[in-house]
């Protein structure tokens, strides 16, 4: 049965809307390696942005008793939100994100945006909890960086949409333990993904701006796993996981300098410390 949303606020933390501001950059350094960045590339990520609210809302319903035992705070296991009005929440998203996308690219873009669709809602139904929830939940994103090099250069946007890939998955395989902890080795072993993921994004001729921007995201998401790695309880892990999502932008900011575009890769990064901003008004997590 659904019910209204009783505020705006309990649907911002139904569908994590400040987490959304690291969406639009795997979009824009899709598009900046693929050569298609211009005016569509808005659409384009508006797309993406309905879809990944849609997946936070799927994720919450289908969680929704997982939840009333390990997060009672959340919308759906407090009775702010009832579990109807939270899957047509996450139904409504993805048609209306399958069809920005459409309207945004054309035939090309619903060719990946109808995938992507299906793998957000495969990844929370079925493979969230399987030991490829982070392979499949890092292809979600790697889709998502493909969605913005539609109509241009596909190959060139490959190593982009790889390096999120890496990225997401040091994310999820983190996430599966911020309720409960960790062992040392979890965090260690995404730290080493972390330097990994940033000296990939670095590696440029134009070095500069590339160097920069991945270092900041190797700072401000490696200090918090490294906390875990000496004391892994659920805190730290979950600011782990915060971390790298919040700081995603910076990371996606390299990359789309890598790609040539410094200015656009700067801007790109100066989402992250909105983003962080606003997670303290709505958890990310």
């Amino acid at each position: 049965m659904t019910a209204p949303v009783r505020s705006w606020r309990d649907l911002a933390e139904l569908v994590r809307a400040p987490a959304a501001l690291s969406v639009p950059g795997d979009v824009i350094a899709g598009a900046a390696a693929a050569g298609r960045l211009g005016p569509r590339t808005a659409g384009l990520a508006g797309a993406s942005v309905l879809l990944y609210w849609a997946g936070m809302a799927a994720n919450d319903w289908a969680d929704r008793d997982l939840d009333a035992v390990e997060r009672p705070e959340r919308p759906i296991p407090s009775g702010r939100i009832a579990p109807g009005t939270a899957l047509g929440v996450a139904a409504g998203l993805t048609a209306a994100g399958v069809a920005v996308a459409g309207l945004a690219g054309g035939r090309r873009a619903l060719a990946v945006a109808a995938p992507l669709a299906g793998a957000v809602w495969a990844y929370d139904l079925g493979l969230k909890s399987t030991p490829a929830g982070p392979a499949a939940m890092a292809t979600c994103r790697a889709l998502d960086v493909l969605l913005g090099a539609v109509g241009g250069r596909l190959r060139r946007a490959a190593w982009p949409a790889a390096v999120v890939f890496a990225h997401t998955y040091t994310v999820t395989a983190l996430s599966r333990s911020e309720v409960d902890g960790a062992t040392p080795a979890l965090p260690k072993a995404t730290l080493v993904g972390t330097a990994a993921v940033a000296a990939s994004a670095a590696a440029s001729r134009r070095a500069l701006v590339p160097a920069a921007l991945a270092g900041w995201y190797a700072y401000r998401y490696g200090a918090p796993q490294l906390a875990a790695v000496r004391n892994p309880d659920a805190a730290r892990v979950r600011a782990s996981v915060g971390a790298g999502i919040l700081n995603l932008p910076a990371l996606q900011g390299a990359l789309t300098a890598r790609a040539g575009r410094p200015l656009t890769g700067i801007a790109v990064a100066a989402v992250a410390p909105l983003a962080r901003l606003l997670s303290r008004r709505v958890s990310p997590t």
